[in-house]
């Protein structure tokens, strides 16, 4: 009987006259804009429309922008996405299910502080039911009473665990520490109010709210263009109105200050927040920004995932990544770790992040960074999915499918010089944020290391 010879990586990696060479890199593909229809119907529903891909498919988007000044709006709209598709005045939950599984589609609606938010797919040949089905919503959508009373139960309950949750608590914390009593800051409805909101009260906010003026529709798929925009102007030329839905209003700059210790009765693991003002992706400077980013902390071999995780083991992950709102951009930068090691892992982090604004990233790093941005957005636009996401993130951005196809050789383009002035954003002094922890366990060090506002 034989065995099969187990080398590791390391013998493989080498022969007899030392180690193996690493053959180069080869040049990213180049994308391929696909064929795109970008139109504003009647109604002032912006749609965007593009062939891409062989599968069978069609991939839908609908961004409504949904913003409330009300303090009860999260409940009122977390309710409406829950029960949205639950029945009509034409089907009731059954019949919309049904329609839509004779196709292969689904939909989904979810919402938060900005945008309602409406995802489905169908086979290519069941575009017209998707977009019937989706019409037959928007426009006829009733709430039922026993509809809203079921998914509001349901929606309690979920609701009180996830406010128990670490991430949670620390998100929310560094919400309310960034912008105040911003409407952005309700990402998360509180459960009375959940549990207050009456069927009537759903109804009007659809009325008010679900409008298509300023809203954007995207369809990808094996779909001709021009056919898919005159489908959705066929099948949704009742969704009406004279208003336009309601934008988010402008968020206040970030300002750079003391970070704020909040107390977390018997945690034993700490959530680090931090954040600092970026720039939108309409920025000239934002290729050079994003390079930054992934040097400091956006990918795996970036400088803190290296410091805090791999030669400490303060974490078994640290990530630093960009939030983007219509005009606006900013920098998160997150991390959980022990109680114990809390202390050293934000002295670390400050480190890194004046190692970036001090220490230019060398040419090696700015082009391994290069590299993945460019890959990473080239596989993530691959699928159907994944393109139909992308635009209409880019739409509500404010920006055309030609950014997406230029974007590339805009990060090509971006020298070692303009990567390291663009790394002076990411200086300590730019940063604010939370930790979230045991305060008996963390003050003391905390103290000792300053900076840091104690409950």
């Amino acid at each position: 009987m034989t065995r099969a010879t187990h080398r590791s990586a390391e013998e493989i990696g080498r022969t007899e006259l030392g180690p193996r060479p690493l053959p180069q890199l080869g040049e990213p593909r180049t994308g391929r804009a696909p064929a795109v229809v970008d139109t504003v119907l009647d109604n002032g529903l912006r749609v965007i429309a593009a062939r891409h891909g062989v599968v069978p498919m069609v991939e839908l988007r609908l961004r409504i922008p949904f913003a409330g000044e009300d303090p009860k709006h999260p409940a009122r709209a977390e309710l409406l996405a829950e029960t949205l598709l639950t029945g009509t005045e034409r089907r009731n939950r059954v019949q919309m299910d049904t329609d839509l599984a004779a196709v292969g589609a689904d939909l989904s609606s979810v919402v938060d502080p900005e945008r309602l938010s409406i995802t489905g797919d169908a086979l290519a040949t069941g575009l017209d039911t998707l977009l019937d089905v989706l019409a037959d919503a928007l426009t006829g959508a009733v709430y039922r009473d026993e509809e809203i009373e079921g998914e509001r139960a349901r929606l309690v309950e979920r609701i009180t665990v996830a406010r128990s949750q670490p991430r949670m608590i620390a998100r929310e914390e560094l919400q309310r520490h960034r912008y105040g009593d911003h409407p952005f800051v309700r990402e998360v409805p509180v459960a009375e109010d959940v549990a207050a909101v009456t069927a009537e009260e759903v109804r009007t906010l659809h009325r008010e709210s679900v409008l298509p003026r300023g809203s954007v529709l995207v369809l990808v798929g094996d779909i001709d263009p021009d056919q898919a925009v005159a489908a959705v102007a066929r099948n949704l030329a009742d969704w009406q109105s004279e208003d336009s839905a309601r934008e988010l209003p402008s968020l206040p700059a970030v300002q750079g200050g003391d970070v704020r210790l909040v107390h977390r009765p018997g945690a034993v693991q700490s959530q680090l927040r931090f954040s600092a003002q970026a720039l939108p992706r309409t920025d000239p400077q934002y290729p050079a920004l994003q390079v930054a980013n992934l040097v400091f902390g956006g990918y795996f071999s970036s400088r803190l995932v290296e410091n805090i995780r791999e030669d400490k083991g303060y974490t078994y992950g640290a990530h630093s990544s960009f939030e983007f709102t219509r005009g606006n951009g900013t920098v998160l930068v997150d991390a959980d770790t022990a109680s114990e090691v809390t202390a050293a892992a934000l002295l670390e982090t400050r480190y890194e992040l004046a190692r970036l604004a001090l220490v230019p990233p060398t040419e090696s790093e700015v082009e391994s960074a290069r590299q993945y941005a460019i890959g990473s957005l080239l596989t993530s636009t691959a699928s159907q999915a994944g393109m139909a996401s992308t635009l209409a993130a880019l739409a509500t951005a404010g920006l055309a499918q030609d950014w997406l196809v230029s974007h590339p050789e805009r990060l090509r383009a971006v020298t070692v010089e303009q990567v390291a002035e663009a790394a002076s954003l990411f200086a300590p002094t730019s940063f604010t944020g939370v930790v979230v922890g045991d305060a008996d366990k963390l003050a003391d060090q905390l103290r000792l290391l300053g900076g840091v506002v104690l409950p």
